[in-house]
């Protein structure tokens, strides 16, 4: 197949970030398939026109669109929009036999819809967060009339899709109630690259600066409103009341990075038993995980946000570290339902601090969960079979156009 793979947001492990784009076009590759990636660059010294790079076999075409974490909602619509426009003229220069588009953001229908329209090829519409049912839940988009023309927009992007991929049970649900098939929605949830963790390990070299003793609790990824973690900030303080030797790192960067710098210096745990880090490469997430007695995904609380499928998450399974969760959803159950960490939801944060305190400590309870963890990985989470079943949905797809059936090309 020849396949047009419109992300805005792709990464390769060099850099920080998810890569599940990455790893799905590199194997996607592997299999003999042709992808084409249509993607910006974000550096903020990016020059004007495309540039085009050959990254493991996938070719790649970056736009210079500067986009930060920091930017405010109108900068950030301005960088949605214009990669809207441009990708949408790039990508209906190129042959293809199936569009796949990616969100966040949902504005990244407009160039998969326009190259699927030019191509005459079939769309496929990756769900990666429920938009716009998040921010509308959140308050973050208010204005009923918008909120009406954004949830007609959603429906349009999926009624032009001839298949969906939802990265979670309750993003598929959110797809169906907006009245499109469910037959014609599949779940591909992130992936565990257990590879990666495996053949990589060691301690992680930035940990000595801080010079801590006792069990590490590790965070890595944004900073963000949805991300809540002024709640590891407030665990923080309650560790350190309960004379607690647990340390948590927050290992990335974001908006709020500012904010909860802040408040762990106002509460007094900044540097004490919290610690901060910028962002690191995917490449050197097994050597931090290594390091650590526990992983987590924080988020706040609210129902639609718990429908996530954080790269974070399955990193942690992975490198067969115990996770923490402090939302309710698809994720807290598997974590309950496979003993594989630690669920503080509906605990408060004493009763949490006080069992994070006494696991942490028990070297026997961290191995066997973090056992648990990897197989839970190594079962459900697969990378290879994930990525079959991808490939099996977009050669149903190509098959519209007139291409045959394929089957995985990797031996399993």
């Amino acid at each position: 197949m020849k396949i047009t793979y419109i992300h805005q947001y792709f990464v390769t492990p060099d850099n920080p970030g998810g890569v599940r784009s990455y790893e799905v076009a590199k194997q996607l590759v592997s299999m003999g398939h042709t992808v084409n990636m249509i993607t910006s660059d974000r550096s903020l010294n990016s020059n004007s026109d495309w540039c085009h790079t050959v990254e493991d076999g996938i070719e790649v075409h970056w736009l210079p669109i500067p986009y930060s974490h920091s930017f405010g909602y109108y900068q950030r619509i301005k960088a949605f929009v214009e990669f809207s426009v441009k990708a949408s003229l790039k990508a209906a220069l190129i042959e293809a036999d199936v569009i796949l588009a990616t969100s966040t953001p949902l504005t990244i229908g407009i160039p998969g819809i326009y190259a699927s329209y030019k191509q005459l090829a079939p769309l496929v519409f990756e769900v990666r967060d429920l938009w716009p049912t998040v921010p509308i839940s959140l308050g973050i988009v208010k204005n009923p009339i918008l909120i009406k023309l954004s949830k007609l927009f959603e429906s349009y992007i999926y009624s032009r899709s001839e298949a969906i991929i939802a990265l979670s049970p309750g993003m598929k649900n959110g797809v169906v109630k907006s009245g499109y098939s469910e037959k014609r929605v599949s779940v591909i949830p992130n992936f565990s690259d257990i590879d990666l963790f495996s053949s990589n390990s060691g301690k992680f070299s930035k940990v000595d600066k801080w010079n801590f003793d006792g069990p590490l609790l590790v965070y890595t990824g944004t900073f963000g409103m949805i991300n809540g973690l002024s709640y590891l900030v407030n665990l923080a303080q309650e560790l350190q009341a309960i004379n607690s030797n647990v340390n948590i790192l927050l290992v990335g960067n974001g908006r709020e990075l500012g904010y909860i710098s802040n408040l762990a210096k106002e509460y007094n745990v900044l540097n004490n038993n919290l610690f901060i880090q910028g962002a690191i490469k995917k490449s050197e997430l097994p050597k931090l995980l290594a390091t650590a007695s526990m992983s987590c995904n924080i988020v706040i609380d609210n129902k639609e946000v718990w429908n996530n499928s954080a790269n974070k998450f399955f990193d942690g399974l992975a490198s067969g570290t115990p996770m923490l969760i402090n939302s309710g959803g698809w994720q807290a159950d598997l974590i309950e339902t496979f003993h594989a960490g630690i669920v503080t939801h509906g605990l408060t944060l004493q009763e949490s601090a006080v069992k994070i305190n006494k696991l942490l400590n028990d070297k026997e309870w961290i191995d066997e969960s973090g056992g648990n963890a990897f197989n839970l990985a190594k079962k459900y989470f697969n990378k290879i079979n994930l990525i079959c079943s991808f490939e099996d949905v977009l050669a149903k797809a190509s098959a519209k156009k007139g291409e045959g059936t394929y089957k995985c090309g990797l031996n399993l």
